[in-house]
């Protein structure tokens, strides 16, 4: 196996499919256009229509054989960065044969014989070293025999070839219809010294590291539909599909013979900037390092999409990744700007394949700086606070703060109403007080937290109802007294709109107040507008005003709302059946009015003031004439 870098791996994968006939596509959005999802998870994701043939591959790309390097973040497992295998922002290595067509077509033997042939006389794998595991059957579907007979004729005896049954071996459907498919993956062996010593240890064993998956092939040739009310029936597809993913950062560390992927090239600059900067060896402590290293290149990642801190979606998971990689940078006593000589480093190693994190790289610091700003005031007074009450559940004052174990007779679980309020006042994710409190010893009430959340958020949606949703119109008489704020109500659709088209889709309302002088539209946003930015969004706005656009009422389920592109505010808080508002394709909303029926009527919109409301909001106030 010949060690290579990071760059040479990536260019070899390519090089080979594309020699045998795969177009090169590039790597989607890590925002998916699936609102289900808050990331991109997974090549197949960009490609899900194409199976689905709601669009046709053929005429999209010349041909149904596809090669791509796929940007992948996942949130389940923020938790568990730091040990040999997990990141959040990570690349998948996929091939695609999406339908077959009469010139050159695959399925199973094609995508074995590519696998095979990529891994053993490409890379230089051993072929002893690797073990493969097919799909043992259901009550449903028939065992993957015909897998398992072609592995053997690329020369894998029976006695490497392992089955399992849908946790690991079937993929799909998406929903609860659709494509789907066994699938047989591909694992290598690092040897019996990193093995449990068990007779049956093998590939997803439960007590043992030394089976690593690097690649998964899957067979896409069933639909899954409904047969009767509750029932669910498995029907062979008339097109049969292959879907590959190939974990870049976990294949690389093998051939680089390193133990995890923070010791590859891909990381190895960053730590070593970490190490200048701390007295603590990374060899002694590597967790800390991992973090940093892995959630600062998560970072750079979501913020070249457009993602900006916030407390919703995938502005919180960004926010959660900065703060937690600050106090991280505590632990190991690094200097206050530690963050940008780092985030310089990730921007130069990824610049040649992702220009676009050079392009952005101001934006980026930017960002983060902001962000660091934010927290770090807060930090000091929430981490005294926290300590502070540690302290009042300790009976025994003996025990120093640093030990784990701090409690005795006193209650070890932190109140949801305390929790709360680090997160209200000083900034700490949920996640953050519960890592913090793990740390001592401690466990958090998050039914408790929740609750105290709710309660916030009933207070606050009451608060904007009464200002925003229908100002508390409920018959024509007070329709006509308050025809300017129903203007106003309709030109606030109009300037949310434009936020996103002149700032970006991750600019999202955050509360608003209309009375009958003026507009005020707070929206989530890291930094103050320029005053060409200002002019840019008023123009906007009175251009669609001038477009004489009627304005359009629907209603329709929350669910279906959603799937056609209405912004919510208060989303936890819609009824089932919902009002959309639709103003021509420039603007559609989930309100519950009222409005006027042409935005001609509004006027002339002019932005009077635009300022900071909170950490991450600014403000906009503006009049009608």
């Amino acid at each position: 196996m010949r060690i290579m870098t990071s760059a040479e791996f990536r260019k070899k994968f390519f090089d080979f499919f594309e020699k045998n006939r795969h177009k090169k596509i590039p790597s989607s959005s890590l925002l998916p256009s699936d609102s289900t999802v808050l990331f991109t998870s997974a090549g197949m994701q960009q490609l899900s229509l194409y199976f689905s043939k709601e669009k046709d591959v053929l005429r999209d790309f010349g041909t149904n054989h596809l090669v791509s390097c796929q940007k992948c973040f996942r949130t389940g497992d923020i938790d568990e960065v730091g040990d040999n295998t997990h990141h959040t922002f990570f690349e998948m290595l996929g091939t695609w044969s999406i339908g077959q067509n009469k010139d050159g077509e695959y399925f199973k033997k094609g995508a074995i014989k590519y696998a095979c042939d990529f891994l053993i006389n490409e890379l230089g794998f051993n072929k002893n070293q690797l073990w493969i595991t097919i799909f043992k059957g259901n009550n449903n579907i028939p065992r993957d025999d015909e897998s398992e007979k072609i592995w053997q004729e690329f020369g894998f005896p029976a006695e490497r070839i392992k089955e399992f049954g849908e946790k690991h071996n079937f993929w799909g459907p998406v929903g609860k219809q659709g494509v789907c498919g066994p699938n047989s993956e591909i694992y290598y062996d690092k040897g019996e010294k990193f093995g449990c010593g068990k007779n049956n240890c093998g590939p997803n064993c439960a007590f043992c590291q030394r089976f690593v998956e690097i690649w998964n092939l899957v067979f896409i040739q069933y639909y899954k539909q409904k047969k009767g009310k509750s029932e669910y029936e498995y029907v062979f597809l008339p097109q049969k599909s292959i879907d590959t993913g190939m974990g870049f950062e976990r294949t690389l560390a093998i051939l680089q013979k390193k133990p995890s992927a923070y010791e590859t090239d891909i990381f190895y600059s960053i730590i070593k900037k970490i190490e200048e900067q701390t007295n603590e060896s990374y060899s002694i402590n590597p967790k800390p390092y991992r973090i940093i290293a892995d959630h600062l290149r998560g970072i750079c990642f979501l913020i070249t999409e457009g993602i900006l801190p916030s407390n919703i979606k995938q502005g919180y998971i960004l926010r959660r990744l900065i703060r937690r990689t600050i106090r991280y940078g505590r632990i190991l006593n690094l200097n206050s700007g530690f963050l940008i000589p780092l985030t310089k480093e990730i921007i130069k190693f990824y610049k040649d394949f992702y220009p676009e994190l050079k392009n952005k790289q101001n934006n980026i610091i930017s960002v983060i700086k902001e962000e660091q700003e934010k927290f770090t005031k807060g930090l000091e007074r929430g981490m005294e606070q926290f300590n502070k009450f540690i302290q009042s559940k300790i009976k025994d004052k003996k025990y120093d703060l640093n030990h784990k174990v701090v409690a005795n007779s006193g209650s070890k679980i932190i109140d949801g109403e305390e929790v709360f309020n680090l997160y209200q006042n000083y900034g700490f994710p949920l996640e953050l007080t519960k890592e913090l409190a793990a740390e001592k010893g401690f466990k958090i009430n998050e039914k408790g937290f929740r609750r105290a959340r709710k309660k916030h958020q009933i207070i606050s949606k009451s608060s904007a109802e009464k200002k925003f949703g229908g100002h508390g119109i409920k018959n024509s008489e007070q329709t006509r007294q308050d025809y300017k704020i129903i203007k106003l109500h309709t030109a606030a659709h109009l300037l949310h709109a434009s936020l996103q088209k002149i700032l970006g889709k991750q600019t999202k309302q955050m509360g608003s107040d209309i009375n009958e002088q003026r507009l005020r539209f707070d929206f989530s946003f890291h930094r103050k507008l320029t005053g060409q930015e200002i002019k840019d969004i008023e123009d906007l706005v009175n251009q669609n005003i001038k477009k004489a656009l009627e304005v359009k009422k629907q209603k329709m389920t929350y669910a279906d709302a959603l799937k056609s592109g209405a912004l919510a505010f208060f989303k936890d808080k819609y009824p089932d059946i919902v009002s959309v508002y639709s103003i021509n394709d420039f603007s559609k909303e989930i309100c519950a009015g009222p409005h006027i029926k042409n935005t001609r009527e509004i006027g002339i919109f002019k932005i009077i003031k635009e300022q900071s409301s909170s950490s991450g909001v600014r403000r906009i106030k503006a009049i009608i004439e």
